[in-house]
C-alpha cells in the first residue's frame, strides 16, 4: 500500500491518484469521528493503572520512533523510573500479549520490538490488544510505574497521560491524508501532543530536535569484534536495508566515508540464508533492525551499525514535571 501510495504521489496528474482524493476526505471524516468518539466517551478507552507515555507519529513510513523509545527508556532509568514498552508487534505474528526477549523470533514478535528489547533491557510485551498487552505485562513485571506505547498515538483504545509524536526528515506538512497520502492525521494534531521531536525536518521549527549517531559497527558473528569505516578501506561493500527510509542509512553510511552499492528492501522484509549469500561482497552491511532478522545465519563478513538518538536535552525536563503531574493526580 505504501510503495502505491508514493507511486502516486509522485505522479500526481495520474488518474488513480486523483480517484484517491475524494478517498482521503472519507478517511479524515472517519479519523476525526473517531477521535471524538473517544473524547465524548462513545467509544471506551481503558486506563493502565501506571502511567503511559504514547511515542508515534502521524504520517506513514520511518520517522525514528524506535531510537527515540530507546532513548526514553534509558533516560527513564536513570530517572529512577521502571519502564516498559508495549507494541503491536508488527510483521509479527503473535495476537495474544506476548513477552520478547533479545532472543524472540522477529517473525513472531516483530523486528523492531526485538531490537528494543535488546538495546534498552527493560520488559517488552507485544499483541494486537494493547490494553490486554499492558495488562500482560504489569501482571508479570508489577515492578514498572511506566509503559511506553510503540506507535501507538493513534490507539485510542489505551488512554494515555503523555503523547509523544515524533517527526521525520521527509514528513510534508502540505501532505494529503491516506490513501491519497501518507498522512495518518492532519497536520494540526500535532498541536495536541506533549511533544514533538523532529528527527532532522527543516521544515518544521517546533518540537525538540534528534539526531542519530553511530559509528562502531559490530560483528553479526561475534559481537565482541567491532571496527571502524577505517576498517573497510579498500573491500566491496554491499549495504542493505529493509527500514522505512533506506536512504537514511545509506547517507549515515557516506557520512562515515564510506563507498559501496546500496540494496533497498521493503520494511520489515525477512531475509533468507541464500538472499545473503547471493549479495556477494567483501562486506555485507545493515542495519540493527536488520540484523536481529540475520543473526541466525550470520557469517563473519557480516556486520551492523548501532545507531543512538541524541535528543534536545530540554525534553526529559518537560517529560519528568509532566510525569510528576500526572502521578499526583492518579494520587488524588
Amino acid at each position: 500500500m505504501l510503495e502505491l501510495i508514493e507511486h502516486a504521489l509522485r505522479r500526481k496528474n495520474a488518474l488513480y491518484f486523483w480517484v484517491l482524493i475524494p478517498l482521503s476526505g472519507l478517511f479524515a471524516t472517519i479519523a476525526a469521528f473517531r477521535r471524538w468518539a473517544y473524547k465524548i466517551g462513545l467509544l471506551k478507552s481503558h486506563q493502565l493503572p501506571v502511567l503511559v507515555i504514547v511515542v508515534g507519529n502521524i504520517h506513514v513510513g520511518g520517522s525514528g520512533k524506535t531510537p527515540a523509545v530507546i532513548w526514553l527508556v534509558e533516560q527513564l532509568k536513570k530517572n529512577g523510573y521502571n519502564p516498559a514498552v508495549i507494541s503491536r508487534g508488527y510483521s509479527g505474528t503473535a495476537k495474544t500479549p506476548t513477552a520478547v526477549t533479545q532472543n524472540s523470533a522477529p517473525s513472531q514478535v516483530g523486528d523492531e520490538p526485538v531490537l528494543i528489547a535488546k538495546r534498552a533491557q527493560c520488559p517488552v510485551w507485544v499483541g494486537q490488544n494493547r490494553v490486554a498487552v499492558g495488562q500482560a505485562l504489569l501482571q508479570s513485571n508489577p515492578q514498572c510505574n511506566v509503559i511506553i506505547s510503540d506507535d501507538g498515538l493513534q490507539h485510542y483504545r489505551l488512554k494515555r497521560d503523555i503523547e509523544i509524536a515524533v517527526v521525520g526528515s521527509d514528513f510534508k506538512p502540505d501532505e494529503n491524508l491516506l490513501p491519497a497520502g501518507t498522512l495518518r492525521e492532519p497536520v494540526s494534531r500535532l498541536k495536541t501532543v506533549d511533544a514533538v521531536i523532529n528527527n532532522g525536518h527543516t521544515l518544521i521549527e517546533q518540537g525538540y530536535f534528534m539526531q542519530l549517531k553511530g559509528d562502531k559497527f559490530v560483528n553479526l558473528a561475534n559481537h565482541a569484534i567491532t571496527a571502524t569505516a577505517a576498517n573497510f578501506q579498500r573491500k566491496s561493500i554491499k549495504a542493505f536495508a529493509g527500514i522505512g527510509k533506506p536512504a537514511r542509512f545509506f547517507d549515515h553510511l557516506r557520512q562515515l566515508g564510506l563507498t559501496f552499492v546500496g540494496v533497498e528492501f521493503a520494511d520489515h522484509h525477512i531475509y533468507t540464508a541464500q538472499e545473503l549469500a547471493n549479495m556477494g561482497g567483501d562486506v555485507l552491511m545493515m542495519t540493527e533492525k536488520d540484523a536481529v532478522k540475520c543473526q541466525a545465519f550470520a557469517q563473519s563478513n557480516y556486520w551492523t551499525l548501532p545507531v543512538s538518538a541524541q535528543i534536545d536535552a530540554n525534553l526529559m525536563p518537560l517529560i519528568l514535571t509532566k510525569l510528576k503531574q500526572k502521578l499526583a493526580v492518579k494520587k488524588t
